[in-house]
């Protein structure tokens, strides 16, 4: 666990996909979406590849991308039907946002979302676990133009937020988007467990 002192910090800054939720539309999903729908996953990957960082930074809408990754060619399926598996495949993860929701009333820091995520997903999962219950704002890859690890994300909250580094607070579970974060002199925690992670909030309970 890295080493920072309580009363310096003002925000706390958390990752959605591998903290609280499953990741929106990784390798996993898009393998197992062509199992279910028969179709060449690594025609689809490659193309996937080419344009979901453009998806991810909101250049782009859902429909484009799955015109540009799928449905270039004729399917024995719908875009409706594509757009719900790819939904469904957003789950709470054990424990932790139910805690953090009950650990939100009991703190005065301010909590954001630090994440990449698509603007179509990103709604979904904010309105399906009612992440607003949580955070007080979301700085998502697609309202900025801009993802992870790229260091202007980390620089946008903070400014935008008005807090310097060493009051800032992140959780991510990728090693390179917490060095990342360190390397701004931000102080970031590598999300392992529940248990960890829990154990560091607990310090910034209202006694």
């Amino acid at each position: 666990m890295s080493e920072f002192n309580k009363s310096e910090i003002k925000v706390v800054f958390i990752d959605i996909g591998g903290v609280i939720l499953t990741n929106g539309w990784d390798y996993e999903s898009r393998e197992k979406a062509s199992e279910i729908f028969k179709f060449d996953f690594q025609e689809m990957n490659t193309l996937h590849n080419f344009i979901y960082n453009v998806f991810e930074i909101g250049s782009i809408s859902l429909d484009q991308y799955l015109d540009t990754i799928l449905f270039h060619t004729p399917r024995d399926f719908t875009k409706m039907e594509f757009r719900e598996f790819m939904f469904s495949r957003s789950i709470e993860l054990p424990n932790l946002l139910k805690w953090l929701k009950e650990w939100k009333t009991q703190t005065d820091l301010p909590v954001f979302a630090l994440s990449n995520e698509n603007l179509d997903l990103n709604e979904y999962r904010i309105q399906t676990f009612k992440l607003h219950e949580l955070f007080d704002g979301f700085f998502s890859s697609c309202y900025l133009g801009v993802q992870k690890p790229d260091p202007r994300i980390f620089k946008m909250a903070m400014d935008i937020t008005q807090f310097k580094p060493d009051e800032c607070i992140y959780f991510d579970d990728i090693p390179m988007f917490v060095n990342t974060a360190k390397n701004l002199g931000m102080n970031s925690i590598l999300h392992e467990n529940f248990e960890t992670t829990k154990n560091i909030l607990e310090n910034f309970i209202i006694k």
